[in-house]
């Protein structure tokens, strides 16, 4: 482990002395903003998840972005995530993804807090005989994790009984937070609610109660509830569909990301001449195009070949031709740009065509993957 973190950190500090053509901007201001945003929304505490590379966002650079707030937990899938986290932050982690039981008694519990949901995995941490804080997940709906109603009671006595756990939260998560009739949630929320009842009735005092994600806190009823979950809204993505009552609702929010890249090659084609893979694109006239080095490797989604923007300066230059793995082909007609110059790839101004959102609107994609999708190779920066 010293070893790699030593070699990490020769390669870090390599990279800063290095550009490169690509790179992704996240800023500060708009996680902060998002964050706060949420906090008043709520009435309630926020808790930032960070999974899946924070949503494509990177994982320590956000976690780094907020060190300064007052936050319960940071979130994550799985422990080597809690590990980055704690690389970066002494902020307490809470751990929602299964571990192998087979695990706990050689992890570390650095501050980590556990979701659990069935009697093995509280079984395996209560032979670990260290203090543990776990949060019991209730399955509301969902049919993904969580202990369903008729056994909530047995799984909380298990708990109980082992004098190193402590119970300090219950948790379940809305599956149709975002749709259009609120009766789905409320049925969810009610039968949560008589999850924390359970574990009251037995004597246990779980102190941090959560239920709503980001859609979801636009439309909480829960009696109990006294903290939320904030994934892509901390990040700057409105989970709402355009014509759905809550959208405007979260129109505040400020995306936290934008990919840029840099025109390497400038072509200057002849009418008929063919771009890239099985010549999808033919010139019409003679006219320019630039070549980006990036593509569906590094997070550019290949159903944009022929049909999306990216922006040089103030205008927006086509996609033409297949997009590669590794690079992709724009439109330069009319616009004044040369080999060097960078353009947006995404933009994290939400009226912009190449705008994640408007993205994933034209073309039928699903916003939270065009983040996700972001190679962890392209080099994240932070920026104000």
């Amino acid at each position: 482990m010293l070893l790699r973190k030593r070699i990490d950190s020769i390669l870090r500090s390599f990279e800063k002395d290095f550009e490169t053509h690509n790179r992704i901007e996240v800023s500060q201001s708009a996680l902060v903003h998002n964050l706060k945003m949420f906090g008043k929304i709520s009435g309630k505490p926020v808790i930032p998840v960070l999974k899946g590379n924070a949503y494509g966002h990177g994982l320590e650079l956000v976690a780094t972005a907020l060190k300064g707030q007052n936050v319960p937990y940071i979130a994550v899938d799985g422990y080597f995530e809690a590990l980055r986290i704690r690389e970066v932050s002494s902020q307490p982690v809470l751990i929602m993804g299964a571990i192998k039981p087979t695990n706990f008694p050689r992890i570390k519990y650095d501050n980590f807090t556990f979701v659990v949901q069935d009697e093995v995995t509280v079984g395996a941490l209560g032979a670990v005989g260290k203090k543990i804080k776990v949060h019991l997940e209730c399955n509301t709906g969902m049919n993904r994790y969580g202990v369903k109603p008729d056994g909530v009671e047995k799984l909380l006595k298990l708990i109980m009984s082992f004098q190193n756990l402590e119970l300090e939260g219950v948790m379940s998560h809305l599956a149709d937070a975002d749709g259009t009739d609120p009766a789905t949630a409320q049925k969810a929320e009610e039968q949560f609610d008589a999850c924390v009842e359970a574990a009251r009735k037995l004597g246990a005092r779980p102190t941090l109660l959560h239920v709503a994600q980001t859609a979801g806190s636009t439309r909480s009823k829960s009696q109990y509830a006294n903290a939320m979950r904030l994934g892509i809204g901390l990040y700057g993505i409105n989970p709402f569909a355009p014509d759905n009552t809550l959208h405007q609702q979260l129109a505040g929010l400020r995306p936290a990301l934008r990919l840029m890249s840099t025109i390497t090659q400038v072509i200057n084609l002849e009418a008929g001449d063919k771009v890239s893979y099985s010549y999808t694109f033919t010139a019409p006239k003679p006219m320019r195009i630039g070549a980006l080095p990036l593509g569906y490797f590094e997070g550019v989604n290949r159903s944009l070949s022929n049909a999306g923007v990216v922006k040089v300066g103030n205008t927006y230059a086509p996609i033409v031709g297949r997009v590669c793995m590794n690079h992709t082909m724009i439109n330069l007609d009319g616009v004044k740009a040369e080999v060097g110059d960078e353009v947006i790839v995404y933009s994290d101004n939400p009226d912009d065509r190449n705008a994640i959102d408007r993205i994933a609107a034209g073309q039928g994609l699903f916003n939270y993957s065009l983040l996700t999708g972001l190679s962890p190779d392209v080099r994240r920066v932070l920026v104000p």
